[in-house]
């Protein structure tokens, strides 16, 4: 009889596992890297949105009242709002949750804005966008609002995205 051993050797073994390694290397920056990149295209997506219902609300009123103005709140402009809007009014504290935030402040160009639109991803970090809704007195003095750039959350963006 012939005794054959029928098996994998230890080198072989160790081979398989640094083949493995090397491709675990490789793969995994990637993945990160495709989840980076698809929560930047699902927030310029939303933001995207709420420049659109912003502009619709505007011209509603122009045409209801009048005159062109911005909600206090640009989710009001939505006709539906992201499934992880929270309205507790708080900077986002959740994963993809998003927030607006009353908070009357200035640019780093010392341009107004009237409050914050916060997003927090799944990698814990937190973005916001300055939303300033305008002056809305009925006067000839009236000034539609604008929405910042994203910048992140407690620095005030000054690049305007949509006036």
């Amino acid at each position: 009889m012939k005794k054959t051993n029928k098996g994998f050797t230890l080198i072989e073994l160790i081979m398989v596992m640094i083949i493995l390694g090397i491709m675990a290397a490789v793969a995994i920056p990637r993945y990160l890297e495709t989840i980076s990149k698809s929560e930047v295209s699902s927030e310029d997506a939303i933001v995207s949105r709420l420049t659109v219902a912003l502009e619709n609300f505007a011209q509603q009123k122009m045409l209801t009242e009048g005159r062109r103005y911005w909600p206090d709140n640009p989710f009001d402009a939505l006709t539906t709002a992201p499934q992880s809007y929270s309205t507790d009014g708080t900077n986002c504290d959740e994963d993809n949750e998003w927030t607006f935030v009353v908070e009357v402040g200035t640019t780093g160009d010392g341009d107004p804005y009237s409050g914050k639109i916060t997003h927090q991803r799944a990698d814990n970090s937190r973005f916001q966008w300055n939303y300033y809704n305008g002056i809305n007195t009925g006067t000839d003095d009236d000034v539609t609002g604008a929405l910042y750039v994203r910048s992140d959350l407690g620095t005030a963006g000054s690049v305007v995205l949509y006036r």
